[in-house]
């Protein structure tokens, strides 16, 4: 929408802001309608209309967006569509939250359970937790919403789901209609409760699109909690390798672009830093490997880092968590292969450590370098290196010399004929 157009908006009359959830519930939706809210505000939009067609989410940002609807300013006008669609899980709890609820004919809503987020069953203790929490949690939002508290349990508890019309029927929807005008107009006027308990009448204006763009997908994509965890992985190795390959350049770009990526996805997940900082450490110690002779002590002890802080690295009760037949094949390659490159860099090392004077003495090179406050130092290249060296005589650029002897990093040479 251009500016003008939006100008005129804010100087004639209201508008709705026109959003749509037609994906799984991610960190992405969160900060959509997040950034939602701001652009209603900054249109003068009384009211946000959110079209929902989801088989549901992650809970933490379920619960981001359940905040994000109760304490807007405009009241969400939420409906499930189009016909065929339905809100499943996350989108069931979401419906629960909105000032006005609907949804066209032929859709469904529930189905709310929480499962792990690699779909394995949750350990008996921490599924009691999690149930118990949400359905207080959910309780107090249907409540708010004067809607069916039984049909809010049941979606959790049983799985419960519903058509459109057997919703409106228990009051677990305020309508089910033909058409997505007829639930405008059933929705025009409607007083509801806004934030603090504030009185609010809805008011339904011209549609002004915001749909959704390219930072929802990405956040979409690297906010994924095993895609996160592959990036950061991938960027410690390409990082690894830059460190031990000083002058490689790209592995270590690509390797930073990703660490800065996998960071963005880590705050919008709350990691445990805890599980982080053990994945930090398990390269300090392949970072050792290459330089200390542990005969595989310390890359064993990277592994096991690797291995831990991905368990550690989400709290599962968070609707995040990283299964064990990810971390561990993920953290023995990951491992492997560092321990390969830290071996490769410990080897090259020693061979230059072998080589020291008596490869380089004798040698006849060429002078690519000459001081201009003294002229009998300069510089050469040896073997990808560049040297120092000392004559006697001043020296000339392109010059031949011939190596004598070697002085810490300095060589000493003899002009040749």
């Amino acid at each position: 929408m251009s500016f003008l157009l939006l100008l005129a908006l804010k100087l004639s009359f209201a508008c709705t802001l026109d959003v749509t959830i037609d994906d799984y519930i991610g960190v992405g939706t969160s900060d959509y309608l997040n950034r939602a809210v701001t652009k209603a505000n900054e249109a003068s939009c009384t009211s946000i209309l959110l079209k929902i067609n989801t088989p549901g989410g992650d809970l933490n940002s379920t619960r981001k967006i359940v905040t994000t609807i109760l304490n807007s300013p405009q009241p969400f006008l939420c409906i499930v569509y189009p016909s065929g669609g339905h809100a499943g899980s996350a989108g069931a709890i979401i419906l629960q939250a909105c000032h006005v609820s609907g949804a066209i004919q032929a859709t469904n809503l529930g189905a709310a359970t929480p499962i792990s987020a690699a779909g394995n069953e949750i350990p008996e203790d921490l599924k009691k937790k999690i149930f118990n929490d949400t359905i207080s949690w959910l309780e107090g939002v249907t409540k708010t919403r004067g809607r069916n508290l039984d049909f809010s349990k049941k979606i959790v508890t049983e799985a419960k789901a519903v058509t459109a019309e057997e919703a409106e029927r228990i009051k677990a929807i305020d309508v089910a209609t033909k058409t997505l005008d007829g639930f405008l107009e059933f929705s025009e006027a409607k007083n509801v409760k806004g934030p603090g308990d504030e009185e609010l009448v809805v008011k339904v204006g011209p549609l002004v699109s915001f749909d959704p763009d390219i930072r929802y997908k990405i956040l979409q994509t690297i906010a994924d909690p095993q895609i996160s965890y592959m990036i950061f992985l991938g960027s410690l190795g390409l990082l690894y390798f830059e460190f031990t390959h000083p002058g490689a350049i790209i592995p270590g770009v690509v390797g930073g672009l990703g660490l800065i990526i996998s960071y963005i996805a880590f705050d919008k997940l709350d990691v445990e830093w805890g599980g982080l900082a053990l994945l930090a450490l398990g390269l300090v110690f392949f970072i050792l490997e290459a330089f200390v002779p542990s005969f595989g002590a310390l890359g064993i002890g990277g592994i096991v880092a690797f291995t831990v802080g991905g368990l550690l690295l989400y709290d599962e009760a968070s609707g995040y968590a990283l299964p064990l037949e990810v971390v561990l094949p993920s953290s023995i390659i990951l491992g492997l292969i560092l321990f390969g490159i830290a071996t490769l860099a410990y080897r090259t090392q020693k061979l230059k450590r072998h080589a020291g004077t008596e490869d380089v003495v004798g040698t006849v090179l060429e002078i690519v370098f000459v001081k201009v406050e003294d002229p009998s130092r300069g510089e050469v290249f040896w073997k990808g290196e560049r040297w120092a060296v000392h004559a006697d005589t001043n020296l000339s650029l392109k010059q031949n010399i011939k190596v004598i002897d070697k002085k810490g990093l300095t060589l000493i040479v003899t002009t040749t004929t």
